[in-house]
């Protein structure tokens, strides 16, 4: 694998660099950078995205004839390094990077462009609904239940850690459509309008304080059949598709650009052997993951990754987690205190009050620890807990 840029890549970079530097201003960029989970704040996240589409940038890992870039793999990689360095706020994946990818794979001419153009210009915001109060990482167990009547399906149940519901105007759903055969068979793959009548939407604040999921019950919603995303009854195998790209991703350039931000803040722990030990290891680390997704993703763009996207899910969350249990540490005392208005959290902050003056305990960097450190947490569960990760691996790739 040749690692060394060509002068066609460089030239990339550097015009990648000039539009950030024109086109980010500081209120996005602040976005990006206090961030305090994989969901920076919904509307400047948004206002990314505009600015991404005018460009032609906002899903480059599309087709081409839906909107993508013919882009290499290296000129991907480029965009995702300097977007992060420069710290641009990631995009909501629910729709560009996942359930894109299934419309353009499963879905009809007509799906492709109504949903494809819309996504693009953020017209459409998706949530996903998988998760129920009974299905969690056993998602074939899911009871939501979706019974034909003519043309429309009658939706009853709940889906749950249901993140940006409040924001989205669609859902897509997987629910019930047979009870017989084994629990993969009789799923279906559904896309929901979320202001359709008997809908109701219940906040879960996260143990960040942030309200970003939330619980969505269905009470006799009436969805259009032609709302069905591939055929009746094999959702299991539209499903499957989209978690390869929910899995998948790159991990390394953000983790890169955090353990940088902790070197230059913690000054003060500069003679420490023992943090300096803890930062070198987690940059060795950080470049071995590098390596790996250079060496997985350099199919090209926008490919599943099968199974290995398993592999990258377990190292890219458990790394982070790492990553912020060191920025935790580096920033000390002040990093105790809860303040999130001198970041940017990703949802309202309810029963938060923020001092008249603004007034923050120590730096932003280190308002910022404790908040990634309770959203890192999840990482080795949402999009299949990490267990379910190592079995998929035993069982595709080992055999087992």
């Amino acid at each position: 694998m040749d690692i060394q840029w060509s002068p066609e890549e460089l030239a990339f970079r550097d015009e990648v660099r000039a539009f950030l530097a024109e086109k980010l201003t500081p209120q996005i960029r602040r976005a990006g950078q206090l961030a305090t989970s994989v969901y920076p704040d919904h509307e400047a996240s948004m206002a990314w995205q505009r600015i991404l589409n005018e460009r032609g940038w906002a899903a480059p890992h599309w087709p081409v004839e839906h909107g993508g870039c013919d882009w290499t793999m290296g000129q991907h990689y480029i965009f995702n390094r300097e977007r992060i360095a420069a710290g641009a706020p990631s995009l909501s994946p629910m729709g560009i990077h996942m359930v894109a990818h299934v419309i353009i794979r499963f879905g009809t001419a007509a799906q492709k462009a109504y949903f494809l153009p819309r996504i693009l210009t953020g017209e459409i915001f998706f949530c996903q609904g998988y998760s129920e109060p009974g299905a969690g990482s056993d998602l074939a167990s899911l009871q939501m239940a979706a019974v034909a009547d003519g043309d429309e399906l009658i939706l009853d149940g709940s889906k749950i850690w249901t993140t940006h519901a409040t924001e989205a105007n669609w859902i897509f759903c997987l629910v019930r459509t047979n009870n017989a055969g084994k629990s993969q068979q009789g799923i279906t793959f559904l896309l929901v309008e979320m202001d359709s009548p008997g809908i109701d939407v219940r906040p879960i604040l996260m143990t960040s304080g942030e309200h970003v999921q939330n619980q969505i019950f269905f009470d006799g919603v009436r969805v259009p059949r032609a709302n069905i995303l591939g055929e009746i009854d094999q959702g299991w195998s539209v499903a499957k598709y989209l978690l390869e790209f929910e899995r998948g991703g790159s991990y390394a350039p953000a983790l890169r650009v955090r353990l940088d931000e902790i070197a230059a803040a913690a000054v003060d722990r500069a003679d420490d052997p023992l943090f300096g030990a803890r930062l070198a290891e987690l940059r060795i680390r950080v470049d071995v993951l590098e390596m790996m997704e250079w060496r997985l993703l350099s199919a090209s763009a926008g490919s599943s990754v099968g199974a290995l996207a398993s592999m990258l899910k377990i190292l890219g969350t458990e790394l982070a987690q790492d990553v912020a249990a060191l920025h935790m540490e580096a920033a000390g005392t002040a990093g105790l205190a809860y303040q999130p208005h001198a970041v940017a959290p990703g949802g309202p902050v309810p029963g938060h009050v923020a001092p008249q003056d603004g007034y923050v305990s120590g730096d932003a960097w280190q308002a910022l620890a404790p908040l990634r450190y309770f959203n890192e947490r999840a990482g080795s569960i949402y999009a299949g807990s990490n267990e379910i990760q190592r079995n998929i691996l035993a069982k595709a790739v080992l055999g087992l």
